[in-house]
């Protein structure tokens, strides 16, 4: 079989810095510049309008929802014993097996009966494979307690059960009875992508993937500091706006179909459908700067989806005057929706704290700019 009948492309870029860990500021309250602030860090300068309300407690991830695509798609690397699998797809007799070989392609079923790690069409063929389970898995809950009478469940995968998920539960929940019915074959998923760490959202590098407000939004200024602590392979820290909300059993668009903004360095790409780009004249490099992506940075997002605009400034160190970086301006990107930190790929630490929201604001300009 042919390496091309497998292969399948997408748009994506890698770059970025490593980094180094730094312990946690902090909590304080201060004025500065005839604004009430709303103060989270030692060093907090920035002015926090009246109306800017916590967006994160800095204890728990309430108002937030964790979409790692790792622990709700099989990937290749989550294939412990590829031959195994294979064989066991092939001719195992057990209701798992039966049920997921009925909804392999039929040339992927024909190539697994002679797979070899050795074939030259072998990782094009594991990639087929995984995404035709990832197919099953999207779908609606594959548990029937016939079918999985024989398998040991994990106590993450009960609980799940026992909660009657829904949407993209349903998908998480799948994953983990197919790799609960091939301990042997498939890696146990690891943990959510996103946890509470020092006072900040920390992502955990298990996998790409967002963490998006349970609200939605569409004219604020978001203000937050954050630092990208390392990455193996490296991405900057990203930040989407104008995303798209799954619904109901709905597979959430990759990166939400968002407006990414990496942050601080003023990087972007444009995960509209049909896009998947880096972006052309909607993006608009304001200012080039050396930020030291080791510190932490202060940001502000000016967003109004009514336009279709989003302007970002960036302060480091934390407390001085911050620069324009990066301006975005498409009216039929505009859209009322969550607010999502991106987990670009596997291997990244990134962190965000102080995270303030001020809904419709009073002023239509960049106030830590000055």
């Amino acid at each position: 079989m042919l390496l091309g009948q497998y292969e399948r492309t997408g748009a994506m870029r890698e770059q970025g810095n490593s980094l180094s860990r730094r312990g946690f500021v902090r909590l304080a309250s201060i004025t500065a510049a005839g604004c009430s602030v709303v103060g989270f860090g030692e060093g907090w300068a920035q002015g926090q309008p009246a109306k800017a309300v916590p967006l994160f407690d800095g204890k728990t991830l309430d108002g937030w929802i964790d979409i790692e695509n790792n622990a709700t798609l099989l990937g290749t690397d989550g294939i412990a014993d590829p031959g195994a699998f294979a064989a066991k797809l092939v001719s195992a007799t057990d209701a798992v097996s039966v049920m997921l070989r009925g909804k392999l392609e039929p040339l992927v079923r024909v190539d697994l009966a002679t797979y070899s790690a050795a074939n030259a069409n072998a990782k094009a063929l594991m990639s087929a494979l995984v995404k035709d389970i990832n197919q099953v898995i999207a779908g609606p809950s594959i548990y029937d307690a016939t079918r999985f009478s024989g398998v040991t469940l994990r106590p993450e995968t009960e609980e799940l059960l026992k909660a009657s998920p829904q949407g993209v539960r349903v998908t998480r929940l799948n994953k983990l009875l197919i790799e609960d019915a091939y301990p042997a074959e498939l890696q146990k998923s690891a943990k959510m992508g996103w946890e509470v760490k020092d006072g900040a959202i920390a992502s955990t590098g298990v996998g790409r993937g967002v963490i998006y407000t349970a609200k939605d939004y569409g004219r604020y200024r978001l203000m937050f500091t954050m630092r990208h602590v390392s990455g193996q392979p490296d991405h900057p820290a990203c930040v989407l706006i104008f995303c798209q909300r799954p619904q109901g059993d709905e597979t959430p668009l990759d990166a939400l179909g968002g407006i990414q903004f990496d942050v601080p360095s003023g990087g972007h790409w444009d995960y509209r459908v049909g896009m998947n780009k880096d972006g052309g004249a909607e993006y608009t490099q304001v200012a080039k700067v050396p930020f030291d992506v080791h510190a932490w940075s202060h940001i502000e997002l000016l967003v109004d989806a009514t336009t279709g605009t989003a302007r970002m400034a960036v302060a480091q160190p934390v407390g001085s005057k911050a620069v324009e970086v990066l301006d975005f301006k498409d009216a039929t990107a505009g859209r009322v929706g969550p607010i999502a930190l991106q987990m670009h790929n596997a291997g990244l630490f990134d962190e965000y704290k102080d995270m303030t929201i001020e809904v419709d604001p009073k002023e239509d300009k960049l106030i830590s700019v000055g």
